[in-house]
Parts: structure tokens; C-alpha cells; sequence
């Protein structure tokens, strides 16, 4: 709590290397074969002559069992190979996840789950969740920290801001929802948000841009989301672009081109799966 109500009256980045430009980039900085092969080697013997029809019955049963069981040490082998798509979702309270982890696991993916409390040195090539919370430090983008604005949680943005740097670095799959696209925009250089807006925390319609990212993936037009967020999007983060906006001019999703997968997203398509299935199936498919 002490290091909260210091980083309350300072801001946890303020004058420190998380808001320069970093390397150039606009972005602030803070047996089984073997065994397989020597089964499908194995060749039933040859049945003995003027076998009666109990014996050759018999045989047949043999056979199909060999075959059952080659089958079934086949598909562990092919399991076993078979590599686990897994992405990194980020969180500060346990009882936010589950609906994030449903969604992700209907889509084929299984979650890693990382609090600040317990970090990763390093992705390992998996993918990259940034999920909801509290309000992004304010001094990461540079402004003081207005009164409708939470605390701010200094151990979870300096985490998710060098996961992140490491994503798009190695240009590993990003998917960031509500406080993660907020986080994923003023982690790009003149990247802002607007600190408390009105009128965003019930379901409305977005309108989704033809030509981008996102459009491919859910279609272009208008379509009806949820909502409950009180920051948006302020001035756009280099390198980043706009693919959806609410009908008031809000921005409700971004992404960045030259990235096999880096969308953001302000509402809760964890909350909306059958809806929004499209997105999580899209973000599994370059797993």
C-alpha cells in the first residue's frame, strides 16, 4: 500500500527508460519415432495351412487387436508430438480470469496464467494476452493522473509492458481487450488515452473498418458489442491504426501492420464468445 500511495503521488514511470523510444521501434520500453517406426514394421505371420474355419476366426480376432493397438500407441505418439498452442494471459485478480480462460480454451488454445506476483523472464514463443483491470499509469504516456483515474498498479504495467516489447519484437501473437489495447497504445511512442469519457458502459455498436485486420476476421460494418470501460484511445500510437470505432468517434479497436497477428480490442469478446468466436479462433491459428 505504501509503494501504491508513493507511485500515487509520482507515477511509477515518470522520468524512467518506459517512455523513450527503445531499439529503433516506436514503442516505449519498460523416443516416440522410433517406436512408431518399429510398430508399423510388424507384419502378422503367415496362417498355417488348412486352418478350420474356428482357428482362422481366431486369427482374425488377433489381427484386429494388433491393429487396435497399433491405432491407439499411433494417436499417443501423435499426441504427444502434436505441439500445445498456449498463449500468456496476463491478470492482477484470479476471479477475473475464468471467463477469459473459457473462451480460450473453446478455442483450442490453453492458457498460461501470469500475475505480477509470479513473472516470466520470457514468452518462449507463445502468445500474448493482455486482459482488463484497473487504468493504465498515467505517466507511462506522459500526463498526471486525473481524480476519476485508478490507482495505478505499477508491478502489472511495467509486466505487461516488457511482454509485450518482447511480442512485437519477435513479432509473437498479440491479442489485448479494454485496459490491454489501452496498454498496448500508450506502449507505442505518442501514444495517450483519454482518462474518463462518459456514455461507454453498456452495449453499443462499433463500426469496424473494411481493408483491416479485424475486418477479415469478424467482417466489415457495423455489429453490437459490450462495453464497460470509462478510458479510451486518445492520440494514436505510432505505427498503430484505427479498425473500429463506436458511433460517438471513440476508438474501439487498433492493430499493427507488419505483425502476423496484433489486435486490440476496448470491449470483452470473452464475454460474448459465441459472437466473437471468429477472433479467438483467428488468434489460435497463428499459435
Amino acid at each position: 500500500q505504501k509503494s501504491r500511495a508513493r507511485a500515487n503521488a509520482t507515477g511509477c514511470f515518470r522520468d524512467s527508460s518506459a517512455a523513450r523510444s527503445v531499439g529503433g521501434e516506436a514503442f516505449r520500453s519498460t523416443a516416440a519415432d522410433a517406436d512408431l517406426a518399429r510398430a508399423t514394421s510388424v507384419r502378422a505371420l503367415p496362417p498355417p495351412p488348412n486352418r478350420d474355419l474356428l482357428r482362422e476366426a481366431s486369427a482374425g480376432e488377433n489381427d484386429r487387436r494388433r491393429s487396435r493397438s497399433f491405432e491407439q500407441r499411433a494417436a499417443r505418439t501423435h499426441r504427444v508430438k502434436s505441439p500445445l498452442k498456449r498463449a500468456v494471459l496476463t491478470f492482477r485478480y484470479e476471479k477475473k480470469i475464468a471467463p477469459y480462460a473459457d473462451a480460450f480454451r473453446n478455442a483450442g488454445i490453453e492458457p498460461v496464467f501470469l500475475t505480477p506476483v509470479s513473472p516470466l523472464e520470457s514468452l518462449s514463443g507463445m502468445g500474448l494476452v493482455l486482459t482488463g483491470g484497473t487504468d493504465v499509469d498515467p505517466s507511462i504516456y506522459g500526463a498526471e493522473r486525473e481524480p476519476a483515474t485508478d490507482e495505478p498498479d505499477c508491478e502489472r504495467d511495467a509486466m505487461e509492458l516488457r511482454l509485450l516489447r518482447e511480442a512485437l519484437h519477435r513479432d509473437l501473437p498479440v491479442l489485448a481487450i479494454c485496459r490491454g489495447m489501452q496498454l498496448f497504445n500508450v506502449a507505442h511512442t505518442a501514444g495517450t488515452l483519454m482518462q474518463d469519457i462518459a456514455g461507454h458502459r453498456a452495449p453499443h455498436n462499433v463500426s469496424v473498418a473494411p481493408g483491416t485486420q479485424l475486418a477479415k476476421i469478424l467482417g466489415a460494418g457495423t455489429r453490437s458489442v459490450n462495453s464497460r470501460h470509462h478510458q479510451a484511445v486518445g492520440s494514436v500510437g505510432r505505427d498503430l491504426s484505427i479498425s473500429a470505432r463506436a458511433a460517438d468517434g471513440v476508438i474501439e479497436a487498433l492493430e499493427r501492420a507488419g505483425r502476423r497477428f496484433a489486435i486490440a480490442v476496448q470491449w470483452h469478446p470473452e464475454d460474448i464468445f459465441a459472437q466473437e468466436r471468429a477472433l479467438f479462433e483467428a488468434f489460435c491459428e497463428v499459435l
